[in-house]
């Protein structure tokens, strides 16, 4: 599958720009491959810089409460600067390497429901800049991911949505500003004493540190609450161990802790051990959206339908 827009970057007679990838699918810490094709206007044009860049929608807490923009969390140069005569044909092969954090969008050939992946293309002629170009990306799992993921299945639990939550987890090292949620309703084993289990990967070259947080029923005289667990395992475990059975155990576990080390709210990001963790925003949770625009890569809420047009979602519920 090509995505392929044709964008006069600059009104009619300007230069234009048309990514294509030789493949939208890709996994964490893989490549996405393609070129940047660049056809010139009417007249000379002097580019002064070509970047592509990974953006994804992300949910920002604020003090108002939460609203959702566009952050790129992953940028690359194709190009410095480059002389484009008129009608000129050039293309700009790339490879981009895809960050391991970078999250999941598709299990089973199916988009997960709540999940959006872009490649934006970025054209700078004389301080003018154009972020048209869009092309969606397909993020698959990798095999650890993808045990863990089908235990979720096989031991009952029901997919339900999934996000970005722009922050840091308490404890665990993560080099995106943001983590994913990839929310079950509970299987019913477990439906008495909880709700609803919240699932996150932060991936690295070596293995994945999954965090469970188990949304757990009230009592008759016991308020519900949130209790966490934190769980490290290698690639090389992928076909090594009965996952059905460590997830089942990981979730056992996570249940019957009470409550969590850190409550929701500010935690300093990369300290702290152990399986207990809570959430923190950090500052860039609590800037202005209009500044995120700025710092942040954001785009406003209402640009994101518009920017995914087309984008149905699905889920990958059998």
């Amino acid at each position: 599958m090509v995505f392929k827009k044709m964008l006069s970057a600059f009104g009619v007679g300007g230069p234009s720009v048309d990514t294509v990838l030789a493949n939208p699918n890709t996994r964490p810490g893989l490549t996405l491959d393609g070129q940047v094709n660049l056809v010139g206007g009417d007249a000379p044009a002097n580019v002064e810089q070509i970047s592509i860049g990974l953006v994804t929608r992300v949910e920002v807490e604020t003090g108002d409460g939460e609203y959702a923009g566009i952050m790129e969390f992953h940028r690359m140069g194709v190009s410095g600067p480059l002389q484009l005569a008129p009608k000129q044909q050039l293309s700009i092969p790339f490879q981009l390497p895809v960050p391991w954090e970078t999250p999941i969008t598709d299990v089973y050939g199916q988009r997960l429901h709540g999940m959006t992946m872009g490649l934006r293309t970025e054209l700078a002629i004389a301080r003018a800049v154009d972020k048209s170009d869009l092309d969606q990306v397909s993020v698959h799992p990798l095999p650890v991911h993808e045990r863990i993921l089908e235990a979720f299945q096989r031991l009952g639990f029901r997919f339900k949505n999934a996000d970005l939550e722009r922050g840091h987890i308490y404890g665990v090292q993560q080099t995106l500003p943001f983590y994913q949620e990839i929310e079950y309703f509970a299987a019913p084993q477990y439906a008495q004493t909880v709700k609803q289990v919240e699932l996150t990967f932060v991936t690295s070259q070596q293995g994945v540190d999954v965090i469970l947080e188990c949304d757990k029923r009230g009592g008759f005289l016991t308020p519900g609450q949130d209790t966490f667990g934190r769980y490290t395992v290698s690639h090389a475990d992928a076909d090594r161990v009965d996952w059905t059975q460590v997830v089942d155990g990981w979730l056992q576990d996570t249940v019957n802790r009470y409550g969590s080390m850190r409550p929701h709210g500010y935690a300093p990001q990369g300290y702290g051990h152990g399986h207990g963790h809570g959430r923190g925003m950090g500052m860039g949770g609590v800037v202005a959206g209009a500044a995120l625009g700025v710092a942040g890569g954001m785009i406003a809420g209402e640009m994101i339908e518009e920017a995914f047009e087309g984008d149905d979602g699905g889920d990958f519920e059998e």
